[in-house]
């Protein structure tokens, strides 16, 4: 008789494609996981799905700002832990490509292997820097497209949603942007992501330019440049994918120094402002490992 299937958490199990959480009603909210607990957090939470970006990953990874200092191999083995924890569609940020095509292509292949429902690759030239950062710099159009193209033939299935993002916003005006955008959508992108808009007036020009394309917007809600609206009214705007890549990491950064310095002022945990074991033990899915425990018991060193 056939033992029944397991519920064993780090198994991968099918997820729902990129255009198909994209088809649902209303705004895509994105959150940043920049680990493998807040993955499993958001999926708790009711998130339909999620992003993996640089700025949070490198933020807590290495505890260094994202200035380019970290590329694929050194991020792929932190995308692989968060993907592997959450069964959610995830966005995955691929930032330049960290080279030319045969760069593009080892990106786009690793971080598909590895799960990504979605991948999105910018036109920054090196080094890149956070998208809200100022004095950023863009490669040529072409070779951006050049680079999109080889993003799309590397892809091993063609429901990997390739998203593309200019930075260009900043160095050469909205105008450019959007054309760079309309460049990369011809050049096979399944989406557009425009960066850095200031005003609600270039959300709105951004918008209605681009309507009829899946579009992205980014806020960075404390330090950011792009307006904080609430996503319904992105969505009103034409923006279907809403990224927060900071709010989940600064809320975590906050609460861990005010642990800090209440245990360096000995004071207790309190109770209103912390899981307890219980609870933790439910997030981290004990149930499940101790049932594999039980249903096969093996005495180590007998």
């Amino acid at each position: 008789m056939q033992e029944p299937q397991l519920d064993i958490p780090a198994v991968r199990r099918a997820r729902v494609t990129w255009r198909e959480v994209l088809a649902h009603d209303g705004p895509l909210v994105l959150p940043a996981a920049h680990d493998a607990l807040t993955a499993r957090l958001i999926q708790r939470a009711g998130f339909k799905a999620y992003q993996v970006g640089g700025f949070a990953l490198v933020g807590a990874r290495y505890g260094r700002p994202d200035v380019d200092l970290e590329h694929f191999g050194d991020k792929s083995a932190g995308v692989a832990d968060i993907i592997d924890a959450c069964p959610l569609p995830v966005l995955v940020d691929g930032d330049n490509g960290y080279g030319d095509a045969k760069n593009v292509t080892r990106t786009f292949r690793g971080y598909e292997a590895l799960g990504a429902s979605a991948i999105f690759l910018e036109d920054q030239a090196s080094p890149k820097k956070c998208g809200h950062m100022d004095d950023k710099k863009v490669i040529p159009r072409e070779m951006m497209v050049a680079k999109l193209k080889a993003a799309v033939a590397a892809r091993l299935d063609r429901k990997t949603f390739i998203l593309a993002r200019t930075d260009a916003l900043q160095p050469e005006g909205v105008e450019n942007a959007i054309r760079r955008a309309e460049a990369y959508l011809e050049a096979g992108a399944d989406g557009a992501y425009v960066e850095g808009p200031k005003t609600l007036e270039e959300l709105e020009e951004i918008g209605k330019a681009l309507r009829g394309a899946p579009l992205a917007v980014s806020v960075l809600e404390r330090g950011g440049v792009t307006p904080a609206l609430p996503p319904d009214q992105f969505m009103a705007l034409g923006f279907k994918m809403i990224l927060y890549p900071a709010t989940v990491l600064f809320r975590a950064a906050w609460a861990i120094e005010q642990a800090l310095a209440n245990l360096a002022d000995g004071k207790p945990l309190s109770p209103n402002a912390s899981l307890d074991m219980a609870a933790f033990e439910a997030i981290v899915e004990l149930d499940k490992w101790a049932e594999i425990e039980t249903r096969f018991p093996v005495e180590i060193g007998a």
